[in-house]
């Protein structure tokens, strides 16, 4: 007889042989950089004052990447065109060498609420993800997969609850467990703890770290924590919000003065976390630059980021 531990082990094991998203870690793989690919993004609804232009970044296959702004920089904005669940005034999206024209069941997303539906259990909520991805898998084949994607995230034992009966932990583990059983190649997060409290949030990043080693998931995720960032993230992206600059007055002979000038906001800076990817929650605090990389990020939010 099994444990839970050794259930959740071998669960993990089995998804990731089977999912497509497994593959060489990143930087075993320097050809796979552009897996996803942002070309000139911007957004705006009132044509004078865009929330973001100009946005150009890049994620590799298997990369874990965070983005940090204050609120109104447009983070979420981007992950929903990511997610096609909206799209930009202008630029381009292409994951694996497509254009990302719409959702799609090769991308995942977790949201802060865990947007369940109430009226069915965890197994029926899972396998309604299932059976869209897979329409001809026989009711046992799903079942078997659902069993498994739940084993993943240690909540074996309320698979036959609905989410009146869960906490609020459980229902994001819920959450991700059903974005991990469609096997998406890409794993979209906004802000998936952030209405948890502090010992339920670091243990789901603890099954977030595992899961998405042992998978070599793709993840692109928003927080505004910087610990967080720096515990999950391969790569954190910095974005500014957009701002009114006040108007100047000529300094020499023959210049004009110039009036109030809108910049929109923007991607600011692209930081590489150098610490090891083995690191944990317990020993991140002890590790050689952790204190370096997280003064950088907390100036820029405090002194560059222009938060309105």
């Amino acid at each position: 007889m099994w444990n839970d531990t050794q259930v959740r082990e071998e669960a993990t094991r089995l998804l990731a042989a089977a999912s497509p998203t497994a593959h060489t870690p990143r930087e075993k793989d320097p050809a796979m950089s552009g897996y996803l690919k942002i070309e000139g993004l911007s957004k705006a609804y009132n044509p004078a004052k865009p929330v973001f232009a100009d946005v150009n970044f890049e994620i590799a296959r298997g990369e874990f990447v965070c983005i940090i702004g204050h609120s109104g920089c447009g983070k979420t904005t981007i992950l929903n065109v990511l997610a096609g669940l909206d799209t930009a005034t202008s630029g381009n999206v292409f994951m694996d060498g497509r254009e990302v024209a719409g959702p799609s069941l090769e991308r995942g997303v977790v949201f802060q609420s865990h947007a369940l539906m109430p009226w069915l259990t965890v197994r029926q909520n899972i396998a309604f993800a299932v059976k869209s991805r897979w329409p001809e898998w026989p009711r046992p084949k799903v079942n078997v997969h659902v069993e498994k994607s739940v084993a993943l995230v240690g909540l074996s034992q309320a698979i036959d609850k609905k989410p009146s009966e869960l906490s609020g932990g459980m229902k994001q583990r819920v959450g991700i467990a059903r974005a991990f059983a469609i096997q998406p190649k890409m794993l979209l997060l906004d802000e998936p703890f952030g209405a948890l409290d502090a010992l339920t949030r670091g243990t789901i990043q603890d099954e977030l770290m595992t899961i998405v080693r042992q998978t070599q998931q793709t993840v692109f995720m928003i927080t505004h924590d910087v610990d967080e960032a720096i515990l999950l993230s391969d790569r954190i992206l910095l974005m500014t919000n957009g701002q009114e600059l006040p108007a100047t007055s000529g300094g020499n002979a023959g210049e004009a003065a110039m009036g109030p000038r809108y910049v929109p906001g923007g991607m600011a800076e692209v930081v590489v976390n150098p610490l090891p990817r083995s690191r944990t929650r317990a020993d991140l605090h002890h590790l050689p630059g952790y204190y370096d990389l997280r003064n950088h990020i907390v100036d820029f939010l405090v002194s560059r980021a222009k938060a309105h």
